[in-house]
């Protein structure tokens, strides 16, 4: 990671604890660290996560799969809002640690009432959920001193806006829990949702406050690259805890060895594919970039969702295929398979690009996609065994990972060439015209 960064960013954090209180970070050449009371934090949505996997699995249908998604955005919403605050106020302060523990608290009480959220743990859900939102928005716009520039002029107020915003999305979860018809409920969480996905976008807009400007969102990038990438490690681990204990509680029957050693190999493929270049790259291209709190909304906040959504879907898959690995496979276990690939693949595809600073997704991915695409086609033809579907998704991941490695790492092209093959040859060829037709695009657009 740089340890250059531009000054800019540096004097507007600077400026951004000279205007707020005691309760803000402090921070040290623009960077700021991530606290062990954060990493405390995340077993709460760990927790969570495993919840979700539990809700798709009881329930493989569409409707299902949408409550889920509904349940899980949620869950993404109230942790990455708490991972954008805790960038701007001080985990170590007396205060803040007490605000983060209640967050903690009620966010535990959120993941426990996911199963039932469509039934009779629906209040238990929306009102922790609510709480956290509205609540630590308003306790940190207090503790980054807007309470006390309100009026004066001058100043900033987004995390005011922010907690307006989530007090106007309040009234529709509330609608929901109204009615007892579960679709209507998903209806309005939805219409609840999509005003709070719509906030950032739209700069948060309220009346006689204006709206949020790019001086309003400077954070520091190191802290929200780190977090980030802590989450995709919890959900991976509790993929992983999910496969243990599957495998320990399960009887020995036939592929069952084989069911467990593809569901750690697809783990790993998982963890290379994001973490051997989409972190590394990510993380250096938010420090050095002028704006880190655009990068932060664009790559970090909308863009980690399908990536996480899509490890929780393979989790899914493998407990599935851990149960019965000989059986048929049916749709709904082909639908999870093409929805988990597609959701990881495509959300590492994007995140790679913006953070690239190139115009192209990286082909290693379309292929994947592909590939995924074939799998699913195949599994609902000829409805192979579980286990023969869930070890082609784990080859295709295994292929991804294996190929960036080579393109950016290996430098197996050049020694093919050198060593005379024709193959290394043709490769090269081939992709310094795809490099010189993109690059052309590119020119002519600009």
């Amino acid at each position: 990671m740089p340890e250059a960064r531009p000054a800019g960013v540096g004097a507007a954090l600077a400026a951004v604890h000279r205007r707020a209180t005691a309760l803000a970070r402090e921070y040290e050449g623009g960077r700021a660290a991530v606290s062990n009371l954060e990493l405390f934090f995340d077993l709460v949505f760990a927790f969570a996560i495993t919840q979700l996997s539990h809700a798709l699995l009881v329930d493989l249908t569409f409707t299902g799969a949408l409550r889920t998604a509904v349940l899980f955005f949620a869950v993404w919403w109230a942790w990455i809002y708490t991972t954008w605050v805790t960038n701007w106020i001080d985990p170590e302060r007396g205060a803040n640690r007490i605000a983060i523990g209640v967050v903690m608290g009620l966010s535990l009480a959120m993941g426990c009432a996911i199963p039932t959220a469509y039934g009779a743990g629906g209040k238990a859900f929306v009102g922790a959920y609510l709480a956290v939102q509205i609540g630590r928005s308003f306790y940190s716009s207090y503790a980054m001193g807007e309470w006390r520039q309100f009026g004066r002029g001058g100043g900033s107020h987004n995390l005011l806006r922010i907690s307006l915003w989530f007090v106007a999305s309040a009234p529709l979860w509330l609608a929901g829990l109204a009615t007892p018809d579960a679709d209507a409920r998903t209806a309005w969480w939805i219409a609840a949702l999509a005003v709070e996905y719509a906030g950032p976008m739209a700069r948060f807009p309220v009346p006689g406050l204006g709206r949020s400007t790019a001086s309003d969102w400077i954070i520091a990038g190191n802290h929200m690259a780190e977090r980030c990438a802590l989450f995709i490690i919890i959900a991976l681990g509790e993929g992983l805890l999910i496969t243990g204990a599957t495998f320990a509680g399960a009887q020995g029957t036939r592929g069952l060895t084989a069911a467990f050693l593809n569901a750690f190999l697809g783990s790993f493929a998982m963890w290379w594919i994001y973490f051997d270049l989409g972190a590394r790259r990510g993380a250096e291209h938010i420090e050095s970039h002028d704006n880190p709190g655009l990068v932060a909304r664009q790559a970090f906040t909308y863009g980690h969702i399908p990536i996480v959504a899509g490890i929780i879907v393979l989790a899914v898959l493998d407990e599935l295929a851990l149960e019965h690995p000989l059986e048929p496979s049916a749709p709904a276990y082909v639908a999870v398979l093409g929805g988990g690939m597609a959701l990881f693949v495509w959300g590492n595809m994007a995140f790679k690009k913006v953070t690239s600073g190139r115009p192209w997704y990286p082909l290693s991915h379309a292929v994947g996609l592909w590939l995924a695409a074939l799998i699913a086609v195949w599994g609902l033809v000829d409805q192979p065994p579980r286990l023969a579907l869930a070890a082609a998704s784990t080859a295709a991941l295994t292929t991804i990972a294996l190929w960036e490695w080579g393109s950016f790492h290996g430098g197996w092209i050049e020694r093919m060439e050198a060593r005379g093959w024709r193959l290394g040859t043709v490769l090269r060829q081939r992709s310094d015209r795809l490099r010189a037709r993109r690059e052309a695009k590119t020119a002519a657009r600009g």
